[in-house]
């Protein structure tokens, strides 16, 4: 697919998901396959930029190109400004937001309330496309309700200001997360535009992965809350995608070196105080389908240091390896001895 000059090596990408999708998580995603990752939404509100969580969010170092910022507001003036001030500091991608459902980003008739506003739309697409050089995409929903979806209008809309891709979301803002996503919007828009559209919603799996691409006519797939606890997907979908076979599944070796990877790396990025906490909900994912996963995280859960929450993972995967192969991990003590 491509976006601009950037041709991605795929079609899967990340969802922006606010908490979820820093640094760290993006390049993890990148690591196991995802050929695009959109960062956590930026108010587009200046006086905003000096704050800690602003400041995170706009940490791009290292991060594997194209780096892609989401920035989030209702006022095409603030907007188009706020663009700019990403591309300054290494956006090469601005993505805007029309598709957060949350009522605190809603009341402020910005994210998936601007769908109720086609006019208002028009304007801040015209606007942010004029004020940057690089490529401009939109993240929104099917339309604010299941009686007013007009994606259809929007992404028409979109495309004539000069959006390079759109990625659409299978429920309306009324919906939130409930029920189950609908595609036939996606793939209406699909048939009416010309420019990228990528399909997002209850995308969880290599076999609805393919199933959305072909029902949908999409150019990518979008995964969101999939990945969460599971970043090795994007490696399962490509290979889903390539050989039409399941992939294997990741070894427990594996998932045990991925996620104390992943939170050596929350520690270092928010530091240890934040770090800890933030760490908290990604073990708390990863560890969900695993024995005794529920009794371990109550422990996980109240532990004050870095060191003791990598220590007791370190514990917590000895006893699920000794469980799951008793002597070859008796073998192993007896060789470190």
């Amino acid at each position: 697919m491509q976006i601009g000059p950037y041709s991605l090596p795929n079609g899967l990408c990340v969802a922006p998901m606010a908490g979820v999708t820093d640094r760290a998580f993006r390049q993890l995603c990148k690591r196991f396959g995802a050929g695009l990752a959109v960062s956590e939404m930026i108010a587009s509100n200046p006086r905003l930029r000096q704050n800690a969580k602003t400041q995170r969010r706009m940490d791009h170092a290292g991060e594997v190109e194209p780096i892609v910022v989401q920035i989030a507001g209702g006022e095409p003036a603030l907007l188009a400004d706020a663009a700019r001030f990403n591309v300054d500091c290494g956006a090469q991608i601005i993505d805007i937001n029309m598709g957060c459902p949350a009522k605190k980003v809603c009341n402020l008739a910005a994210g998936s309330a601007l769908l109720r506003d086609e006019v208002l739309v028009g304007r801040i697409l015209d606007a942010v496309v004029a004020a940057v050089p690089v490529p401009v995409t939109l993240k929104m929903r099917t339309g604010w309700d299941r009686s007013s979806r007009n994606a259809v209008r929007v992404a028409r809309l979109a495309e004539g200001a000069g959006i390079r891709a759109i990625a659409i979301h299978g429920r309306t803002r009324a919906d939130a997360f409930l029920g189950m996503a609908e595609y036939d919007t996606i793939a209406e828009v699909k048939a009416r535009v010309r420019i990228p559209v990528i399909a997002n919603g209850d995308i969880d799996s290599p076999h609805k992965a393919a199933w959305v691409l072909a029902r949908t006519g999409a150019d990518a797939v979008m995964i969101g809350r999939a990945a969460q606890g599971r970043p090795w997907i994007f490696r399962e979908i490509a290979h889903y995608l390539e050989h039409v076979a399941a992939p294997a599944p990741p070894s427990l070796g594996e998932i045990r070196a991925v996620l104390c990877a992943h939170v050596g790396e929350l520690h270092a990025f928010y530091g240890e105080l934040c770090g800890l906490r933030v760490a908290r909900k990604h073990v708390s994912w990863y560890t969900a389908a695993l024995a005794g996963g529920a009794v371990f995280r109550h422990t996980f859960n109240r532990l004050e240091s870095a060191r003791a929450q990598l220590d007791e993972l370190d514990r917590y995967f000895d006893r699920l390896e000794r469980d799951a192969c008793p002597d070859e991990y008796d073998a192993r003590e007896e060789l470190a001895a």
